[in-house]
């Protein structure tokens, strides 16, 4: 089994739910960002790309990409970055993490990983979210877990959940019969720097 994520960008309007919904559910400390949203062609949020009059906005949102051959994992010298194998999701022990921030400096996609300098601090001074989420932590290293608690539950991640435009889809990539399968064999698709050999499991639909 191999799980995998398909964002459609046909149907992705950049309205950025999938990050609040990613933040909630698995309590993400105050100024961190799981799963960010990011407008192609400019450096400026929500903001078109191109040369007047053929601008574009094209939203695209980033996250772990959950690879195949993950980059991060084989520097990490305590083992705390792994991929767990019955499921292909990159996973982080944040119990065994060392805070030496290796992972962050090997992954190609800029972002998708966090620092706790400090003890994290929250907007509200309750938890939210599912109740069998790990801890957060000082000085470790976080990121998407693909909302791991809820698959093991045989439930959809977060940011799926809530997608109003129903651009996000995940399943076994392993199952020639799972959707996210299907999807990838009759759409055309990119991912994200496949020249760096990380073999993401992440694809978007164009």
């Amino acid at each position: 089994m191999k799980y995998g994520m398909v964002i459609d960008l046909k149907r992705c309007i950049g309205c950025h739910t999938c990050e609040v919904a990613c933040k909630a559910a698995n309590n993400v400390p105050q100024g961190v960002w799981w799963n960010r949203t990011l407008t192609q062609g400019s450096e400026v949020l929500d903001s078109p790309g191109g040369t007047y009059p053929n601008n574009y906005i094209q939203p695209i949102t980033i996250t772990c990409q959950h690879c195949e051959n993950p980059a991060c994992v084989k520097v990490c010298p305590v083992g705390a970055t792994y991929r767990d194998e019955e499921t292909g999701v990159v996973r982080q022990d944040y119990d065994k993490c060392i805070g030496c921030r290796m992972c962050i400096s090997a992954c190609p996609y800029t972002g998708v990983r966090s620092f706790n300098w400090e003890e994290p601090k929250y907007a509200l001074d309750f938890a939210t979210g599912d109740i069998d989420i790990p801890k957060h932590q000082k000085h470790v290293v976080e990121k998407c877990t693909f909302c791991y608690q809820r698959l093991a539950r045989g439930e959809k991640p977060a940011c799926m959940v809530l997608c109003p435009g129903n651009a996000r889809f995940y399943g076994d990539l392993d199952d020639p019969n799972s959707e996210v399968s299907k999807l990838i064999s009759t759409r055309a698709y990119k991912q994200l720097l496949p020249d760096r050999g990380t073999k993401p499991s992440t694809y978007y639909l164009e």
